[in-house]
Formats: C-alpha cells, structure tokens, sequence
C-alpha cells in the first residue's frame, strides 16, 4: 500500500478570494475530508450541521461539517469538509476528489521503502532481478 499525498487549496465558497494550501493525505478509504479546525475558521467556514460518523473499530464521534471549494490548478470542486478535533490527520478524501475529477490510481509499481512517512529519500530501494 502506498501514500498519494496532494497540495490543495481549500477556499470559502461563500468567498473564493481566501484561501489556503495545504498538503491533504489522500484516503480511498475516506468518504469526506478532513482540515484543521484552524484553517477552516481562518477562511471564515461556519460550522453547517454536527454529524455523527462511525469508526472502523464501530464506535461513534460526533465532528463539525460543512462545505469547502478544492482547488488543484484549473480543477474546482465543492465538497463537504469536517473540521478536525485533536489526533485527526489532514484527509482528502472522495467526496473531495470527484468533484475535482481526480481518481486515486493505486495499481502502480512503488519502491520498496523502509521506514514510515517523512519528507527524506527512502532507505533502501529494490528492483527485481
């Protein structure tokens, strides 16, 4: 399993002109996106609804929603963001990712890495003989 990590803008729809760019871990896994609680207040994004989601593990948390403008170059999109509570990662998920046109691709060779998610060169690097 590899890690696709992509720089985003997110903008207020309400006013486009603020905006912020943040890199975002996409998640296949993930149906909504998750920013700093932070970043969305400094766009000025209001909280919309309080929505209950369950976990993996089955429990259930209550986070904050509301909507987001994704931007990559020329690829606009609207979708729902939750504002991040402490422990959250920054998550670009596919509600995020359809409206952008964007697809996650994950058939692709990777190199053979040790070691977990930094910003360095992997340690080792193996090709088949």
């Amino acid at each position: 399993m590899g890690l696709t990590v992509l720089t985003i803008e997110v903008d207020n729809p309400a006013d486009p002109q603020v905006t912020e760019t943040s890199e975002f871990l996409v998640d296949s896994g993930a149906v909504y996106s998750v920013v700093p609680t932070e970043v969305l207040e400094r766009l000025g994004i209001q909280t919309l609804v309080d929505q209950e989601f369950r976990l993996a593990d089955g429990s259930k948390i209550v986070h904050r929603k509301e909507s987001g403008l994704f931007r990559r170059g020329e690829l606009v999109g609207v979708a729902d963001v939750i504002f991040d509570e402490e422990g959250d990662g920054q998550l670009l998920g596919t509600l995020a990712l359809a409206p952008l046109g964007l697809v996650l691709d994950p058939l692709r060779e990777l190199p053979m890495t040790l070691g977990g998610m930094s910003n360095t060169t992997p340690l080792a690097t193996r090709q088949a003989d």
